[in-house]
């Protein structure tokens, strides 16, 4: 028996000599190394630090905090892939915490400062939008609500924006169908954009060119009625 025991203990041993063994580090010492990183900007740095602290101690009360700050030290990086990351781990492990409407605005700024030029692909702009939607939804009467709404209209319009190139692009290859289909999105699914006074001067004019008169008529008619001093309206003959 006790040759047993010193054969399965040289063959643990011989098992752990590859590995390092990293003794847990206190968590007053790593969010003190954290904030010094945080004060020098070095946020790269300090998002490790704070990252640490929640993978090191997942179960202290600071945990929801460090996940906070790391998105907060990523964001002021520019690294927008590692708020998206780090704000997943916080909503799957802390969805009831009392600071969310934060994490949300600072998830939906996230996609936000990665929205692009209107021709291109408005991925980001969707998940900003939705994130942001989210936010107000849930949380109202929050101090970041305000803003959010603020950023919810901007990317409405973006989006708005988009689909008017398409529908611009249709009309111009005589598309009709397409052109038609796009227009009516904008007007049925951003009325407080912008682009819906366009979107109705085209449709009267998209409806004209098919050979229907009465429906162009008709969205002429909506166009004068909502939008009477509107640079489109102008335009109609």
């Amino acid at each position: 028996m006790k040759r047993f025991i010193v054969l399965m203990l040289a063959i643990v041993l011989v098992g752990c000599s590859g590995d390092k063994i990293t003794p847990e580090r206190p968590l007053d010492e790593i969010y003190a190394k954290a904030y010094e990183q945080l004060d020098r900007k070095n946020w790269s740095r300090a998002a490790e630090e704070f990252q640490a602290a929640e993978r090191n101690h997942p179960a202290s009360v600071w945990a929801p905090d460090a996940l906070i700050m790391a998105a907060y030290a990523l964001y002021m990086d520019d690294d927008f892939a590692g708020v998206i990351t780090v704000t997943d781990r916080f909503m799957r492990f802390f969805p009831g915490h009392h600071d969310v409407a934060y994490v949300l605005y600072l998830r939906g700024m996230a996609y936000y400062r990665q929205v692009s030029d209107v021709r291109r692909e408005p991925g980001m702009s969707v998940h900003a939008l939705n994130t942001f939607t989210q936010l107000v939804t849930r949380f109202p009467n929050s101090e970041y609500a305000a803003n959010a709404r603020n950023k919810i209209l901007i990317l409405k319009n973006y989006l708005a924006g988009k689909v008017m190139y398409s529908a611009r692009r249709d009309m111009a290859r005589q598309n009709w169908a397409a052109a038609i289909e796009q227009l009516q999105q904008i007007v049925t699914g951003a009325q407080e954009t912008k682009m819906t006074p366009e979107a109705l001067f085209r449709l009267t004019e998209s409806y004209t060119a098919i050979g229907l008169p009465e429906q162009a008529r008709g969205y002429a008619e909506m166009l004068r009625m909502n939008f009477p001093d509107n640079e489109w309206t102008k335009k109609l003959k």
